[in-house]
């Protein structure tokens, strides 16, 4: 169970308890209707109730209820590489949908992270605070607890939390940097793909891209996403003239990889629950790397 928990100060004496709890914990207020309705906040161990008037040296503790996920536990690959008692950041490989899906009812992250919580003996609700796509890799962020998925969340919609990646593109780019301002939507819903649009229905989308390295008809790019449209960097670099490798939905069908050389290689972002920063990596995946040495060696 997570807890969270203060001590009152001098200078919080005279506060209402929702401001008192509102200074400490920073819970959104759907979460704090919700502890406050279970009776999980306590003052020096009575359940707290707004009359109460917590004095200096009074200790406060929120409780978050214990919640889980009813996945069906199976033998996927789950590499941490970070954790804590709040949230789980793995490097996920590719070929996995994230969680169950009308077309993957399994054989899913959400499965695989299952059979790593029994193999840990922990038990939590499953939150991923980001997305990635089937056949991408890269860092993959999951909350344990609801104000852990809340403030990431407050993050993203403020342009706080940091998502980069990278990708081996058809073709020589001219610029070093710039920046990808189209709108993306779905032209016809019934199909998986999304396109830049031009009628005024795509939602505002905004990549930044940067050549980290170029080869002979190749180039390596870094992207950074300023927001977070699905396929929002295949369809950006396919409507410049550069699909990704290895894409055929954007038109980057190639033999050097059997899915889209796209790798989610870096996050910075605040922990959710500690005034901290968080800077994590990952290293491009083999298939990439052997995809890049085959071009090398043309």
């Amino acid at each position: 169970m997570r807890e969270f928990r203060f001590t009152v100060t001098k200078e919080d004496e005279g506060l209402g308890v929702k401001k008192l709890i509102r200074r400490h914990f920073d819970f959104s207020s759907r979460l704090f209707a919700k502890l406050k309705a279970q009776e999980r906040i306590t003052l020096n161990g009575e359940v707290l109730r707004g009359w109460m008037v917590p004095k200096e040296g009074d200790v406060v503790i929120a409780r978050l209820p214990d919640e889980k996920s009813g996945f069906e536990p199976e033998d996927i690959p789950v590499i941490p590489v970070y954790e804590d008692q709040d949230i789980l950041v793995i490097d996920k490989p590719p070929g996995y949908t994230v969680h169950p899906t009308k077309g993957h009812p399994c054989h899913t992250m959400a499965n695989g992270i299952m059979k790593y919580m029994l193999e840990t003996g922990q038990d939590f609700k499953i939150r991923f605070a980001n997305r990635l796509d089937m056949d991408t890799s890269g860092l993959l962020v999951i909350a344990k607890n609801s104000h852990a998925q809340d403030e990431i969340i407050r993050q993203m919609d403020a342009g706080s939390f940091v998502k980069k990646y990278k990708a081996l593109v058809f073709g020589e780019l001219i610029e070093d940097d710039f920046v990808i301002d189209k709108p993306i939507g779905q032209s016809d819903p019934t199909k998986v793909g999304r396109e830049v649009m031009t009628d005024g229905t795509g939602k505002d989308s905004v990549t930044v891209v940067h050549v980290a390295e170029r080869f002979r008809g190749y180039t390596l790019v870094e992207l950074e996403l300023k927001t977070g449209r699905t396929h929002q960097i295949r369809v950006h670099l396919s409507h410049i003239g550069h699909p990704i490798v290895g894409d055929p939905l954007y038109g980057g069908e190639s033999p050097l990889l059997p899915r889209q050389a796209l790798h989610a290689y870096y996050l910075n972002f605040s922990h959710p629950a500690e005034d901290r920063e968080l800077e994590l990596t990952s290293e491009i995946p083999e298939d990439i790397q052997n995809a890049i040495a085959a071009i090398k060696e043309e």
